[in-house]
């Protein structure tokens, strides 16, 4: 069993699709004057850093991209936020986890502010020892180095003993750039051919089977 267990948020606690969708939207329309017919266009903006998103899914520059990002947090820190819903069964999953022993973390690409209110509002706080995101000011924005933060604050848990969870192919890269395995969860927003590909230790279709795997890993 691992006793260090690193969370992503976005696809793997909460199904964040619709806040971060319209407020990709809405940066993307006020700034570069794009619009989008079909918001589930805009799902590969789940997960990965910002600035990077806006560069790669719509080849903007990177000064384009960084006032996407200005936009696109005006939004959502007043309305996108909440335009969220926690992922049946991961309350209990989170809840076994605890009572067996192990030491949860949250560690995420979305900025440590918002993560916060995002665990309070919905109730996910007290399972939580350390929560950790990216900062405001960019000194922390790639998946690796949000996994170095969180592991600096967990007082670096061996790693043999720790496991990052996410469901997209940057959490399994991050992870692996500490020697961390990682468990790909399927019922986020990358797909099985994603994760097999970056290299995911193990795969879970459920929060169950996530919280059973974990419990029960050599």
């Amino acid at each position: 069993m691992y006793h260090s267990l690193l969370f992503d948020l976005d696809g793997t606690l909460t199904d964040s699709q619709e806040g971060i969708t319209k407020s990709v939207d809405h940066a993307l329309r006020t700034v570069a004057g794009i619009v989008t017919a079909d918001l589930s266009t805009l799902t590969p903006y789940i997960g990965p850093p910002l600035v990077d998103g806006f560069m790669e899914n719509h080849h903007l520059d990177a000064e384009t991209a960084v006032r996407c990002k200005d936009a696109y947090r005006a939004r959502y820190e007043k309305v996108g936020l909440f335009e969220n819903r926690v992922y049946d069964g991961i309350p209990e999953a989170l809840g076994r986890l605890q009572d067996a022993g192990c030491t949860l973390a949250l560690a995420t690409s979305k900025p440590e502010a918002f993560a916060l209110r995002i665990l309070e509002h919905f109730g996910l706080s007290k399972y939580f020892t350390v929560v950790c995101g990216a900062t405001m000011d960019g000194r922390i924005s790639q998946k690796d180095e949000v996994i170095g933060e969180t592991l600096r604050r967990l007082e670096n848990p061996a790693p043999e003993d720790t496991i990052m969870i996410g469901d997209r192919r940057h959490d399994v890269l991050g992870a692996k750039r500490h020697g961390l395995r990682c468990l790909g969860v399927l019922f986020g927003f990358g797909s099985e051919a994603e994760l097999r590909e970056a290299g995911a230790y193990a795969l879970a279709a459920t929060p169950q089977a996530m919280a059973g795997w974990l419990l029960e890993a050599q």
